[in-house]
């Protein structure tokens, strides 16, 4: 494996810088669904038949002959010595990335015998490769629900070409035993830790709600301290809220009920940043931001179903994604009011609070203006790079607030004292 990556490259496995093969494996519970991009420039030569002229109609005049040939020369076998059944669902003509030249791409069925598992068997593939010696397909298992494989970062399994030795093109052994649905589940709350933590805009949004939480809201303006239990019962009705809000519409997203384009929803996730910060310099809902962080949540929540639909999860591994992820995503904003409340209600006590709570409101609908004209325009600018790489910083950030309000609360009470 080490030799293969080493060689090969990660990047070697989704993309063609030679003509070779690309075979990608998507293990489920009753079968593997495969998909094959096969350059054309190889594939004439193994067929023997002109299929780069005119490959807009490829499929159309030489479908069934090239269904049969992809039967011919892919064979799985169980461990029980048992035949796999092919079937060819869908055969398409592509560009190839990063090239002038096309490819066929074959997706596949594949479907163990009755009593099998589809986790484990044996692949004879020799596809091109019978005619075409110095061809090579690279083998990648591109989804593994139980295994923590998903599409973002496939998995490479192995090489197939030829033996020069012996003169043989010798199987793939696949072997998957070691995924479960214990696995499986840990997997996808890994997944909802990775995607809040590097979802710099979701955080944000709530980091910013919850500048004013402990403070009074007076005419127009943000008063004093409310006290400890005021302010983390606000808190915790802010958290709440947003929690069920982006709760029901991954639950409606993931299982299809509720379905939004990922731009439009990318830029109101950006504009309840805008309209979050504004309300940190100056109350614009006071006592209702709870109904609000509910309802920014139900968008927030849109954004969270997109990643998990992306990964096209089997339906029997759907219920359990859902639940994992979510845990992922409520573990990781937890982790963060833990690391930054105690310190925002020592400060919110101080005089350093005003300015504070400026900096970080001010700079949050910077950020969230950059990224509503990036989304808007589907162009990266300077402020959204910024942000990225400030995010990057936001370790440092935590030390010098906890720094400053411990120096504020405590200077505070000395000064008291005096």
């Amino acid at each position: 494996m080490f030799v293969f990556v080493l060689v090969f490259g990660p990047e070697r496995v989704l993309a063609h810088p030679m003509p070779n093969s690309i075979v990608l494996l998507d293990i489920q519970p009753d079968g593997v669904a495969a998909e094959l991009q096969l350059p054309l420039s190889e594939l004439q030569l193994a067929l023997g038949q002109d299929v780069m002229q005119h490959p807009e109609t490829l499929v159309k005049r030489l479908g069934p002959q090239l269904g049969a040939y992809l039967r011919q020369h892919i064979r799985l076998i169980s461990p029980e010595y048992r035949n796999w059944t092919v079937a060819v669902r869908n055969l398409e003509v592509k560009p190839i990335e990063e090239s002038i030249s096309q490819e066929l791409t074959a997706h596949l069925w594949l479907q163990p015998p009755s009593g099998s598992s589809s986790r484990t068997f044996t692949l004879f593939y020799d596809v091109i490769i019978h005619q075409l010696v110095t061809h090579i397909a690279l083998v990648s298992i591109r989804q593994d629900w139980e295994a923590g494989v998903h599409a973002e970062h496939p998995v490479e399994v192995g090489v197939i070409r030829l033996d020069v030795v012996n003169n043989t093109i010798p199987p793939l052994q696949i072997n998957q035993e070691k995924g479960g649905l214990w696995s499986g589940f840990k997997n996808m709350v890994a997944l909802g830790l990775k995607h809040i933590s590097a979802g710099t805009d979701h955080l944000l949004f709530l980091l910013v709600l919850l500048l004013p939480a402990p403070l009074l809201a007076g005419s127009k303006r943000w008063g004093n301290f409310g006290g400890i239990r005021y302010s983390i019962g606000h808190l915790l009705k802010v958290v709440t809220a947003f929690t069920i809000g982006h709760s029901l519409t991954l639950l409606a997203g993931a299982i299809g009920l509720l379905r939004l384009p990922s731009q439009p929803v990318e830029i109101l996730i950006a504009f309840s940043i805008l309209i979050s910060a504004i309300h940190a310099i100056r109350p614009l809902f006071p006592g209702r931001e709870a109904y609000v962080a509910a309802g920014f949540g139900l968008i927030h929540g849109l954004a969270f179903a997109g990643t998990l639909t992306n990964l096209n999860l089997a339906a029997q591994y759907m219920a359990l994604s859902i639940l994992g992820f979510n845990l992922g995503i409520e573990l990781m904003q937890l982790l963060v009011v833990v690391l930054v409340v105690p310190w925002l209600l020592l400060l919110s006590q101080t005089r350093f609070y005003t300015g504070v709570r400026l900096m970080g409101a001010i700079s949050a609908a910077v950020a969230a203006l950059g990224w509503i004209l990036e989304r808007t325009t589907e162009k990266i600018n300077p402020i959204t790079a910024l942000v990225e790489h400030i995010a990057g910083l936001a370790p440092i950030f935590l030390i010098v607030l906890a720094i400053t309000s411990v120096v504020g609360f405590y200077g505070r009470r000395l000064v008291v004292k005096e």
